[in-house]
């Protein structure tokens, strides 16, 4: 009999194949593992560090064989951490407490991923996943354990989180879907995914454990519908989808190389949000005109010590380079007290989000920013680059910023060191107060960057992740919309650019209303750019202010979106 379940559609499409639950527990592995001394135990953490790298650099090399350029720069992410000194000290220190090496690897794994989740960057926070899939595979090397085999059939993955490594080595023919407990539409498993256009559907929680393993099953991706032995009549109208979702992904790369511009000529310049260096390279195949973000808390991440100038140098030289002569906004550490890292020495804070983060510390912090800061500046030297500061809400707080930035242009000076006198510096705008500020604020900067993450979550005192409120999260709502149309005109009426970094921009019918705001530039997750330049590119600037003076004039976030997408669509 067929049966429905219903989850969060994050990636369109209809697939329909067998279910293949993956995700293998290791409880049974370990049960019957045979323990050595604690020496012994210790000495078998790095041969399996050893030979879980070299897996994975073969999997990066077979990735980049098939042009698979976003997944190849995951997972040499992946090598990137399986390799930490910090990650293998951790490693090694729990196999001589415990004794258990396959044990002990997964608890250190555990332990580091904590770190990540208490993150209130989504991005960042969506680290842990791939923390616990370097471990686990680290714990299966020790343990001896195989991979499942995958056989001709077509399958859905299925599984509560499935792990990055997964998805990126089984051949993209081969994988119909993915079905995933969790409900991130941020971590990797999804990210990867997305750069295959495999139809994905998450947040199903417990509901996972209602699907069978090698069930025949369809899914929609758009509608987040699971169909566990769909009727005849039912896969004839999925299979008519799959056929339009093919002459989609067409014209989806038909546009890599064409510019956002609306049919009468306004220009949004389609940037990418990246937290590594490889994916500014992976973002390349998406058309992308630069990078709009460059979270560089990865730098900062799973290390005792603060990391130097030259470290820091390097990794922002790097993307700088990857983005080929266009601009690279790299924003200045977004860390604070629900990111405990060891050298900071925070005390506990009730509400971190409110507390001592992000500029705050920088301010306070020379011995943190002024680093960053000259390394950036030295970077700039090898293509575009601009200094981003997050959570600034006030003018003071500005000019504390270029004192420092002409502090280190000093120091680089006395120390000989070439750097770039046209790096830009500018500011998030993620709270009400630097919204409401933005045409004094203006005064002070080269450009803004609005964060909507924030931005709405604390214009609505709404916490996005919290399911009993998360409801009310809507970037439609009247009062964001406001605040950041004042943002955008404090920018066009003091001749600085405005872009945006947040959610909303990877929206395409919010950017059609911000473009008619006037928006510069929207910066995304890369899969995104296509669809957001395909909206852009069918439209008038004429429609779109026509449009925006209408949904101004509402009070109803649900309504501005269902008023969005008829009229849009309708055009």
């Amino acid at each position: 009999m067929p049966r429905v379940l219903y989850g969060k559609g994050v990636i369109a499409g209809v697939a329909i194949g067998q279910i293949m639950i993956v995700g293998q527990a290791l409880d049974e592995y370990l049960e019957d593992y045979s323990k050595g001394s604690a020496e012994e135990e210790k000495a078998k953490v790095e041969p399996a560090v050893a030979l879980v790298t070299e897996a994975i650099e073969k999997s990066v090399a077979d990735l980049n064989a098939q042009g698979m350029e976003e997944q190849a720069a995951i997972m040499e992410a992946h090598a990137m951490l399986v390799q930490d000194p910090m990650f293998i000290e951790a490693m090694l220190s729990k196999a001589e407490e415990m004794g258990n090496a396959p044990a002990a690897v997964l608890e250190a794994a555990k332990e580091t991923a904590a770190l990540f989740e208490m993150m209130d960057d989504d991005y960042m926070r969506e680290r842990a996943a791939d923390i616990r899939d370097i471990g686990k595979r680290v714990a299966k090397a020790i343990l001896g354990v195989k991979d499942p085999e995958l056989g001709d059939k077509k399958v859905i993955l299925c599984g509560h989180e499935i792990e990055p490594s997964v998805i990126a080595n089984i051949p993209t023919e081969s994988i119909a879907g993915v079905i995933l407990g969790q409900g991130s539409t941020t971590c990797h498993a999804v990210i990867i995914a997305k750069a295959r256009a495999i139809p994905t559907v998450v947040g199903l929680g417990d509901g996972i454990d209602k699907i069978p393993d090698d069930a025949y099953t369809a899914i929609d991706g758009e509608a987040g519908e699971i169909i566990i032995n769909p009727a005849d009549d039912v896969l004839a109208g999925l299979e008519e989808k799959i056929r339009i979702q093919k002459e989609q992904e067409v014209r989806y790369a038909s546009l890599k190389d064409l510019p956002a511009v609306t049919k009468d000529g306004v220009s949004v310049h389609l940037a990418a949000n990246i937290g590594l260096p490889e994916d500014a390279k992976a973002a390349a195949a998406y058309g992308n005109e630069g990078v709009g973000l460059f979270r560089s808390e990865f730098v900062f991440m799973g290390r005792e010590d603060i990391p130097n100038e030259e470290d820091q140098f390097k990794y922002y030289k790097e993307a700088i380079e990857a983005c080929n002569g266009k601009l690279c906004v790299i924003r200045t550490m977004d860390i604070g007290g629900d990111k405990p890292l060891a050298y900071l020495e925070i005390p506990h804070e009730d509400n971190p989000f409110l507390g001592f983060r992000a500029v705050r510390i920088s301010l306070q912090r020379k011995d943190l920013f002024l680093p960053q800061l000259k390394a950036i500046l030295r970077a700039g030297v090898y293509g575009k680059a601009a200094i981003m500061v997050p959570m600034v809400i006030n003018a003071a707080e500005i000019k504390q910023i270029k004192a420092m930035v002409a502090e280190a242009m000093a120091e680089l000076d006395s120390e000989g060191k070439e750097y770039s006198k046209d790096v830009q510096v500018g500011i998030m705008i993620e709270t009400p107060a630097a919204a409401v500020m933005t045409p004094l604020l203006a005064k002070y900067v080269d450009f803004f960057s609005i964060g909507t993450n924030d931005l709405v979550q604390y214009t609505l005192a709404v916490d996005r992740v919290n399911h009993n409120v998360s409801y009310l999260y809507n970037h439609f709502n009247p009062a964001v919309l406001h605040l950041i149309n004042t943002t955008i005109k404090a920018a066009n009426d003091n001749g600085i650019w405005a872009g945006m970094c947040g959610e909303m921009a990877s929206d395409p019918y919010a950017a059609v209303i911000l473009t008619a705001m006037g928006i510069d530039e929207l910066s995304m997750s890369a899969p995104s750019i296509p669809k957001v330049k395909e909206k852009i590119r069918s439209i008038n600037i004429s429609d779109a202010k026509k449009y925006l003076a209408e949904i101004l004039a509402m009070d109803d976030g649900d309504e501005i979106r269902e008023y969005l997408h008829r009229v849009i669509d309708e055009k």
